[in-house]
């Protein structure tokens, strides 16, 4: 039987910085009300890159090492930007802030991460990335046409300068994530 690390996902951390601004203009996005849906706290927001879901031990050794390693790109800044939602507005699941300032090199780090995920063995998901950090999720979906339309941008700024390897942990309240690794980039 094959151990397993646990589930496991690759993102892009906030700075404390920008986890302390986000969060308060996203309330101002969201006109002084509470998000609706089940709102991630902002101590979990990240930008996922790619989820691994229950991954091998041995395989996740392989990916780090091949993570280390891989062309993941120099520093750059990010900006976040407007509030958006997956799969549509009319009837959300997923509310998100995007990405303006940043997005390309989010999307080119993102490869890079892949393929040394893929070269570890390890599947990807289906879904391409798409650049943005979850703050709430809605069930059943709702229609956040009005919020989304009407939410000014978040305008907040941070420097990406690592990939962040995680652990999370469910059950009994709010996800808790665990640092496995930091991957610095160039």
């Amino acid at each position: 039987m094959v151990e397993s690390i646990g589930r496991i996902f690759l993102a892009v951390d906030l700075s404390s910085e920008a986890r302390q601004l986000l969060s308060r203009r996203v309330l101002k996005m969201a006109g002084g009300r509470r998000l609706p849906g089940r709102v991630t706290l902002p101590r979990n927001w990240h930008m996922t890159l790619w989820f691994l879901g229950d991954t091998p031990r041995d395989r996740f050794e392989i990916m780090l090492h091949l993570l280390a390693e891989a062309p993941l790109g120099d520093a750059f800044r990010c900006r976040f930007a407007e509030l958006g939602t997956f799969p549509r507005a009319k009837r959300a699941s997923v509310l998100w802030v995007g990405v303006s300032k940043g997005a390309e090199s989010l999307r080119a780090l993102a490869a890079g991460a892949g393929e040394a995920v893929e070269g570890a063995g390890l599947r990807l998901p289906e879904r391409p990335f798409s650049p943005h950090l979850t703050v709430s999720r809605l069930r059943p979906p709702q229609d956040l046409r009005a919020l989304v339309e009407s939410a000014p941008p978040a305008g907040v700024e941070m420097m990406v300068r690592e990939v962040t390897v995680f652990r999370s942990h469910l059950g009994g309240g709010p996800p808790r994530y665990e640092v496995m690794e930091r991957v610095s980039l160039g």
